[in-house]
């Protein structure tokens, strides 16, 4: 895109050459007039083509790198311009009065910016404005239209800025010294009656027609348009570096990632293989102990007949079993023979009660 081209004959006719009366001139400003005519002077407008320049790269290169541009134009002539020209490149303004310490003071600017925006959203919304009589809403609205006016072009600012854009300088004296109290650079239009001693990048130049002020913006929106489309340029290829950084970090990454997966992969089977064997091991274990048991209870061993255990065995339960008997026949033995005795007790008994009374059984006959 680049910075907007102009020629000296775009000034002469926008009549950035036509200074004030001789008699209202400052001597300061003696190097940048080139005569006079008709008792105006007459600006040297071979000049101010490379001051402009100059002051167009210098708004380029502070719009580049993220900075702040603050126009600042309270004539009656610049006022509609200057907010016009704020809003095309997104920066900011002061078009009505400049309020004293509005940067050397920034901390009180900044609770008056906060007011305004908390009436903004109180009276756009409309339950915040229930239960208010009309003479509140009326003070309330009058409030934010003052705040708007004075503070409007700056509230979305959130700081100081790095730099000023003043259309005149000698009605904007006190930004000028705010802003050289501050250190900030202040690009000035002065005329022929303007003092340019505090001025980083003088224009000189009429600062009262509505053309030469137009022009003006024109060529400084352009610069700061061109300084908006830098920084996304270098954004841009910030974050195409990056993704080339990221990119060549990512194969190695990938093979760190292979490798472990890899060493995590055999860890794996080595696991696997010996939890199986392990389990393999289990199951013969349990199937050798349940084939023995159902060996032990089913006596599926065979018994060999010519066994000299099994016949030691055989013998042995012989020998038992006529014991046996022989014990029950000798109980049998001696339980018979306990009964002949009482029976033979019991005869002889009869006997002896017949011989001793023989008397009773012959009387009885």
């Amino acid at each position: 895109m680049g910075l907007p081209v102009f020629s000296m004959r775009q000034l002469l006719e926008a009549g950035v050459h036509f200074g004030h009366n001789t008699r209202r001139w400052d001597p300061r400003m003696a190097p940048y007039l080139y005569g006079s005519r008709n008792g105006i002077h007459i600006i040297d407008l071979q000049q101010t083509v490379p001051l402009l320049h100059q002051a167009m790269v210098s708004v380029r290169d502070v719009v580049g790198n993220g900075g702040r541009v603050l126009f600042v134009g309270t004539k009656r002539q610049a006022q509609e311009k200057i907010a016009e020209s704020a809003k095309k490149c997104g920066q900011y303004y002061v078009n009505h009065r400049w309020l004293g310490g509005m940067l050397t003071n920034w901390r009180t600017i900044s609770n008056s910016i906060k007011r305004l925006k908390d009436l903004e959203k109180t009276l756009t919304s409309d339950g915040e404005t229930i239960g208010l009589t009309k003479k509140e809403l009326l003070n309330l609205t009058r409030e934010r239209e003052k705040l708007d006016k004075a503070l409007g072009g700056i509230k979305e600012m959130g700081g100081q800025p790095d730099i000023l854009v003043i259309v005149d300088t000698n009605k904007e004296d006190i930004a000028v010294s705010e802003a050289k109290t501050l250190g900030i650079p202040v690009v000035g239009i002065i005329d022929s009656n303007s003092n340019p001693t505090n001025i980083q990048y003088p224009i000189p130049g009429n600062d009262d027609a509505i053309r030469a002020i137009s022009l003006y913006c024109e060529l400084l929106v352009g610069a700061a348009l061109e300084g908006i489309q830098l920084e996304m340029e270098a954004k841009n290829i910030n974050s195409d570096a990056e993704k080339i950084d990221l990119a060549e970090e990512v194969p190695s990454e990938t093979s760190d990632v292979s490798e472990d997966t890899s060493v995590n992969e055999t860890e794996s089977q080595k696991q696997t293989s010996a939890s199986s064997h392990e389990k393999h091991e289990i199951e013969n274990d349990e199937s050798s102990k349940n084939t023995k048991n159902l060996s032990e209870k089913n006596d599926v061993k065979p018994k060999d007949a010519n066994d000299p255990n099994e016949k030691k065995e055989k013998k042995e339960k012989a020998t038992a079993k006529a014991t046996t008997e022989e014990e029950v026949s000798s109980e049998n033995t001696s339980t018979k023979s306990l009964g002949d005795l009482d029976a033979m007790s019991d005869e002889s008994n009869d006997q002896t009660n017949v011989l001793e009374n023989p008397k009773t059984e012959n009387t009885a006959t």
